[in-house]
């Protein structure tokens, strides 16, 4: 894991949260609702919202609500989806080259990431995001938010592992759950747990 020099970047000194979401339009109705309500929480909070910059799917609906509520937007696009994932220019929005280059400047602008239901793009982020979390590279709160239970076959995969023998227990310690966007938005206000860094057991 390495940063990406980034000088473009507005600074902000709140809390700021990357949200991993779908880019699908047609994703349920609930999973859009979802985004959106998150979106617009955030902005009244006070806090930034990271994501990957598009104006499609859960990811416009999150980020159009924030910018609709006032809130601190800021995404981040590989050129190569701009046309795909219709980049959302009401907001401050940083072009990169490559898929790496994304997660990487998300991860470093976001002190906590909260996962929406999305499709592979989704996992792919926040497999890789756990796998950095795994290896004892970064101690970030992980907040999946499990609309109408999304996530419940991942979650089974993963102690499918822990019982296995190919993840330790502890790991499936590593990261929170919740059902609805008031639960994730409570718990980070509360400050979601940053857990020591414990993970990397042979």
């Amino acid at each position: 894991m390495s940063s990406v020099a980034n000088p473009q970047i507005t600074p902000f000194d709140g809390l700021s949260v990357c949200l991993f979401c779908g880019s699908s339009d047609a994703a349920h109705a609930d999973y859009l609702q979802a985004a959106s309500d998150f979106g617009a929480a955030m902005a009244k909070q006070g806090w930034r919202l990271v994501y990957g910059g598009g104006g499609v799917g859960l990811m416009g609906a999150s980020a159009r609500a924030a910018h609709a509520e006032g809130g601190k937007v800021v995404g981040v696009m590989p050129a190569f989806l701009r046309s795909r994932e219709r980049l959302f220019d009401d907001v401050e929005t940083i072009v990169v080259d490559t898929m790496h280059e994304r997660k990487i400047l998300m991860y470093d602008e976001s002190d906590a990431f909260v996962v929406a239901p999305g499709g592979v793009g989704t996992l792919e982020e926040v497999v890789e995001l756990l796998s950095w979390k795994r290896l004892d590279l970064h101690g970030k709160p992980i907040i999946f938010l499990n609309i109408n239970g999304f996530w419940e076959t991942f979650f089974a995969l993963m102690k499918h592992s822990v019982e296995e023998g190919m993840t330790p227990p502890s790991f499936l310690q590593a990261w929170d759950v919740c059902d609805t966007v008031d639960e994730a938005v409570a718990l980070l206000a509360q400050g979601a747990t940053r857990r020591p860094l414990q993970y990397d057991q042979r």
